[in-house]
């Protein structure tokens, strides 16, 4: 047990936060953007309408978008931070601390248009952290 809470103690919580809030406000902006475009076009307004009331594509959107985003955690990850290496740790560590900045945005005004804290929300997003950081599983 004590050797759980010290690799846990050197996992860099540091750069996984700030990296999970980059990625949550990325996807925050582009909601706020979409919000914009309902609210001042009605061509953008009827489109995702169509989309979001498809029963095929009202499910899978938040999905594809809870798994890219997860994606976009290691992505930005292995872009800023190069110096530690990822493992499968600290893969679970960026998909806590994605949820929590999840979290976090819930507690704002924002329209979840995209995603919303969920467990398949988290579940897609862990699949994407998994999908975009399997190099780094076996280290």
């Amino acid at each position: 047990m004590n050797k759980f809470w010290q690799r846990l103690k050197k996992l860099p919580w540091q750069e996984l936060s700030l990296v999970s809030l980059i990625t949550v406000l990325t996807v925050a902006a582009v909601e706020i953007f979409l919000a914009i475009a309902i609210t001042n076009s009605p061509e953008v307004r009827d489109v995702l309408k169509l989309i979001f009331a498809s029963p095929f594509l009202g499910v899978f959107v938040p999905l594809g978008v809870a798994v890219g985003m997860g994606a976009l955690a290691v992505y930005l990850l292995e872009w800023w931070q190069k110096q530690f290496l990822l493992d499968n740790s600290s893969l679970w560590a960026l998909v806590f601390c994605v949820a929590i900045a999840l979290w976090l945005k819930s507690l704002f005004p924002i329209p979840p248009l995209l995603i919303a804290l969920s467990q398949p929300a988290f579940i897609a997003i862990a699949i994407g952290v998994f999908w975009k950081g399997r190099p780094y599983w076996r280290r």
